[in-house]
């Protein structure tokens, strides 16, 4: 009885070992089938643009297929839900705004996830400030001439998408400057920008790297840029902050986050894979030229950056008072 109570104790020992060193060996092996990175928005957003420039890229460094799956709604909230529900097995990305996702605890009093307890993130990836643009028939060349017209006849603010990040950031430029603007709400930032190209709506903030496009061709007039300094490919183009809104910044961060029980060494896997294909010069130069900054961070700071900006626009929805269900 005493040998074999000895070789069943042993048994489970092993087994016990084996089950506890099973992630280590997932992760040894990953990746063993394809990835899917879920980008949140519709196609030809800021995020849809960065996937498709780097999906090619992280599949030839991990050998693997790279299915970049839009899953639009909600402002982005029922892709993240996917993801954050997704088995942490390293096979499901979600690729957003991070400061958009952050918002979300804020604005929604009925979010079905926690982005901070069930989203751990794997890197930053670029940065693009939003841009101040107007219909060109609309009579301001500037922000000062903005507020006041503002002020005389009614100008439609196209909204990407209630809650969303250049919603707020029209909220907090209104109540920096005095401005007074109609919200007018998209389910996504491409029919907000065709619909102020359209002049269906007169003002609109955005990311540069979607909207910059519109500006070249003619179809949109900028105003400024939501950065602390000017940017190189548009020097000639004063800040918000320059222009009477002291302090002001804002912009879309784009980031690759997990489902927050993926192993650390997988995580570590995918922030080596995202940081090999944003830093490549094919695509750094592409981004640089539409107005996107390549911006990278460790898994660790792309968390504490996700915590600072969920602080940070707290105060505006509080301020908005804005809540949704």
């Amino acid at each position: 009885m005493h040998r074999r109570s000895h070789l069943i104790c042993s048994a489970l020992a092993l087994a016990a070992g084996g089950l506890l060193s099973a992630p280590l060996w997932a992760a040894d092996a990953w990746p063993s089938k394809p990835i899917r990175l879920v980008v949140p928005y519709p196609p030809g957003g800021s995020s849809d643009i960065i996937a498709r420039s780097i999906g090619q890229l992280i599949s030839q460094e991990l050998k693997q297929t790279v299915v970049i799956d839009n899953k639009p709604g909600a402002n982005g909230n029922l892709g993240a839900e996917l993801v954050a529900r997704a088995q942490p097995d390293g096979y499901t990305w979600l690729l957003c705004d991070l400061g958009a996702l952050a918002i979300s605890p804020s604005v929604y009093t009925k979010l079905s996830f926690d982005p901070s307890n069930d989203l751990r993130g794997a890197a930053m990836l670029a940065y693009s400030p939003h841009m101040l643009v107007v219909h060109p028939s609309v009579q301001a060349n500037n922000l000062q001439e903005l507020v006041a017209l503002s002020k005389k006849q009614d100008l439609n603010f196209a909204v990407t998408a209630t809650g969303s990040a250049p919603h707020l950031a029209g909220v907090e430029l209104a109540r920096l400057t005095g401005a007074k603007w109609v919200y007018v709400p998209y389910k996504g930032g491409v029919q907000s920008v065709q619909d102020t190209v359209a002049g269906q709506t007169q003002v609109l903030m955005n990311g540069m790297l979607a909207t910059y496009p519109h500006v070249q061709s003619g179809k949109l007039k900028l105003l400024g840029i939501s950065k602390n300094t000017r940017m190189p490919l548009i020097a000639d183009v004063p800040t918000l902050a320059e222009q009477g809104a002291a302090g002001f910044a804002s912009g879309t961060w784009q980031g690759v986050v997990l489902p927050a029980k993926t192993p650390d060494a997988v995580i570590q896997k995918v922030n080596q894979a995202l940081l090999t294909a944003i830093r490549s010069p094919e695509v750094r130069s592409r981004l640089t030229g539409q107005g996107a900054e390549v911006v990278t961070m460790t898994p660790a700071e792309t968390d504490q950056f996700f915590k600072a900006e969920r602080q940070r626009w707290r105060t505006v929805v509080q301020t908005a008072n804005l809540q949704l269900d």
